[in-house]
């Protein structure tokens, strides 16, 4: 569609073409930004550019058809007067919230979606500690990448690890604010990648080597520490589960008769429904936890009652001399199915990982059930052998 000289009520209704489109001269620096979103559809969102302060800025709108072109023509023509006045509209009452007030709103949009409350609570303290001290009052839609760069680009440099998680969600906020009609632009997304070259290292999770497991499950056993905190972390180890699932675990998800927890999808990461075939070794850890029963309904309660924290197994590693993290378990079960010459799908099974590709994954519909019984069995009879030697 050829683009009129000015914008036109059919034009901005009917055009599909992604590109920024002036309403010419006169509009006040009135655009419309058309995009392609990640469902096939096109969004339309209004955004002006002006010069106040000596600078230029730009400011979101709205987007259509919320706001019509008529619309969008009236707030032109009111921030411009206000810029002509000597004035901001970005300061105006109703002018473009700043990057802390969007994380707040994004917050309580993306609330409801989030699993626990630990997603909010990093995300509080990772962008209150770098991102609002630096950008936090400066209005959404005036944040270039520059900005982000300058504190993001600093801690990669030293916390790698840190830097990504905070780019992640930074876009978050700025994805909402696109979605708002705020701004047309994600200042954190890909496209700074060049300035952030540590940013791609991948951090990988503390693992001890298989052969050396048992002794730290050895050393585990005979420290002092909370019984429920080493019985926690050997059902980790037996069971190559995550310390999120069992230290939540609860025994109305055991079924002893079968040998079987079951884990329910939503304390799984990938959101489904995962059983864990336990093996004799599993099972006597959890007859020895009995004993810790409170209540509270969870296997491995705190000498509080409470759930364990997930700092408490990683404390319980460290104040003991164990090279590892509670993650690192998983390696260490992955590369000795490796060398026992269990499947891939068997292993990555165990694991709760996704086989394959989407395709892959059609076709294997099974949860290959019985066959990770047989492999967590030779894991717990490879440690028990090793532990007792």
């Amino acid at each position: 569609m050829e683009h009129p000289r000015r914008l036109s009520a059919a034009f901005v209704q009917t055009i599909t073409t992604p590109g920024r489109y002036g309403d010419g001269r006169g509009g006040f620096g009135l655009s419309l930004l058309v995009k392609d979103t990640t469902t096939g559809r096109v969004s339309r969102s209004w955004s002006q550019r002006f010069r106040a302060d000596g600078q230029l800025f730009q400011i979101g709108l709205g987007s259509f058809p919320k706001v019509t072109l008529s619309e969008a023509r009236k707030r032109a023509l009111a921030n411009s007067r206000i810029a002509e006045a000597g004035g901001n509209p970005r300061r105006q009452p109703n002018a473009t919230p700043t990057f802390e007030q969007s994380m707040e709103r994004a917050i309580s949009v993306l609330r409801p979606g989030w699993k626990s409350e630990k997603t909010e609570r990093q995300l509080r303290y990772l962008l209150g500690e770098y991102a609002v001290p630096e950008i936090g009052k400066k209005p959404i839609d005036s944040i270039m990448p520059a900005d982000v760069l300058a504190f993001l680009s600093p801690l990669a440099m030293t916390k790698p690890s840190t830097a990504k998680k905070l780019r992640t969600q930074l876009s978050q906020v700025f994805k909402w604010s696109i979605a708002q009609g705020l701004r047309s632009d994600n200042p954190a997304d890909s496209n700074i990648s060049a300035g952030l070259p540590r940013l791609a290292t991948k951090d990988h999770h503390k693992a001890l080597p298989f052969g050396q497991v048992a002794d730290a499950l050895k050393t585990i056993r005979g420290s002092g520490a909370w019984l429920g905190t080493k019985l926690a972390f050997e059902f980790l180890v037996l069971t190559a589960g995550r310390s999120g699932e069992v230290r939540a675990a609860t025994w109305d998800e055991i079924d002893l008769d079968n040998a079987t927890w079951t884990i329910p999808a939503a304390r799984m990461k990938s959101s489904r429904e995962h059983r864990v075939p336990l093996s004799g070794a599993a099972l006597a850890v959890l007859e020895s936890a009995r004993q810790l029963s409170d209540g509270s309904g969870l296997v491995f309660p705190s000498s509080t009652g409470r759930a364990l924290t997930d700092s408490t197994i990683s404390k319980l590693l460290r104040e003991n001399g164990v090279k590892a993290v509670p993650h690192g378990f998983r390696s260490s079960f992955r590369d000795w199915a490796a060398s026992a010459n269990i499947p891939r799908q068997t292993a990555e099974a165990s694991l709760a990982h996704v086989v394959g590709d989407a395709t892959e994954a059609a076709y294997l519909r099974s949860d290959l059930f019985e066959l990770r019984r047989g492999a967590m069995e030779s894991w717990s009879r490879f440690l028990t052998l090793n532990i007792d030697s």
